[in-house]
């Protein structure tokens, strides 16, 4: 039986605790953030992720640290971020491949999803490119169809992995395409690049940034983008749905800020607003659209996007049976 007076204090007690936590939630940020990331400097998401690292740190106040965790595909961020503290001191930046593809991929491995997030919002996104070695002569979406659909087999598109977004792209196409080609997984952009401009190899899928350089000095030829409209970026490049026979083509890499799961409202609240006005920066926006990216609009219905992706992505590995 409780002592009297432990039950005369319980909402008492109750009412300090809440009262203390929701002190803390107001005073939000307090001390310094960090932001993991899963991959080495230098790529697409740690760019995106320092340019959002920065900007936070100036609408926030406080310092705002990147680390880079790499390993896995970017699921070891992506697994700590899933399993860090629930008070918006660990937050981080992701593309699709560790948010949502991994889980797909290698489901015996990756033990998260994306709704083991809290989704704060989109922060860009970027287009893929396929392109030709020019030794094969192909110059645009219509004639790559014509070739491959003459030799069933006969020809091969490399990407920088497998499971990959640019895998997934790649199998895209030759669902919809109704083409059959043989994918090279490459360790990287490096030696796939070496292979197309050697004309070991034919064709490539690329994230738009990689790529414009090598179309822009013609070692490579650029057949389509991968998302639905051209790119900003590069508006001289069709997209692949212009061609009737690919219309539905429609896939790019995207990044987010995520925080872990449960995150307290204030604070999510916080977060989505310092984003939203990140978004608007003219100077975030030029460093972002300089490396090949389009940004986000604001306040995008993330559980339905996360959702709607992830199906999307389901669709293609079930298609090219695509397991490690």
């Amino acid at each position: 039986m409780k002592h009297p007076l432990a039950i005369a204090l319980a909402p008492i007690l109750a009412t300090f605790f809440a009262s203390t936590v929701w002190a803390q939630e107001a005073a939000y940020p307090n001390k310094p953030i960090t932001v993991l990331i899963g991959y080495p400097p230098g790529g697409s998401t740690d760019l995106t992720g320092r340019a959002v690292a920065d900007q936070l740190a100036k609408k926030l106040g406080v310092p705002v640290v990147v680390e880079n965790a790499g390993g896995a595909g970017g699921a070891i961020a992506a697994m700590r971020a899933t399993r860090a503290p629930a008070d918006g001191y660990t937050l981080f930046v992701g593309a699709n491949n560790e948010i949502a593809i991994n889980r797909l991929i290698t489901p015996a491995t990756v033990k998260y999803s994306y709704q083991d997030f809290t989704p704060i919002g989109l922060v860009a996104s970027q287009p893929m490119v396929l392109v030709a070695s020019p030794s094969t002569g192909i110059k645009d979406a219509g004639q790559f169809l014509n070739a491959v659909k003459a030799r069933p087999g006969g020809f091969s598109y490399g990407s920088s992995g497998i499971g990959t977004a640019l895998h997934l792209a790649g199998e895209m196409v030759k669902e919809q395409g109704g083409l059959f080609m043989t994918h090279i997984p490459y360790r990287g952009v490096g030696p796939l690049t070496t292979d197309l401009l050697g004309g070991t190899l034919e064709y490539g899928v690329f994230v738009l940034s990689s790529g414009l350089p090598l179309i822009r000095s013609g070692k490579v030829v650029a057949l389509g983008v991968t998302e639905k409209a051209r790119s900003p970026a590069a508006p001289d490049i069709p997209a692949l749905a212009e061609n009737p026979k690919l219309k539905n083509m429609d896939i790019g890499v995207w990044f987010a800020l995520m925080a872990p799961p449960r995150l307290p409202a204030p604070v999510l609240t916080r977060l989505r607003t310092a984003l939203n006005e990140i978004l608007q920066t003219p100077e975030f926006r030029k460093t972002l659209e300089d490396a090949g990216s389009t940004i986000a609009p604001p306040n995008v219905d993330m559980p339905r996007f996360l959702a709607e992706e992830t199906a999307k992505y389901q669709k293609v590995v079930d298609f090219a049976k695509i397991k490690e």
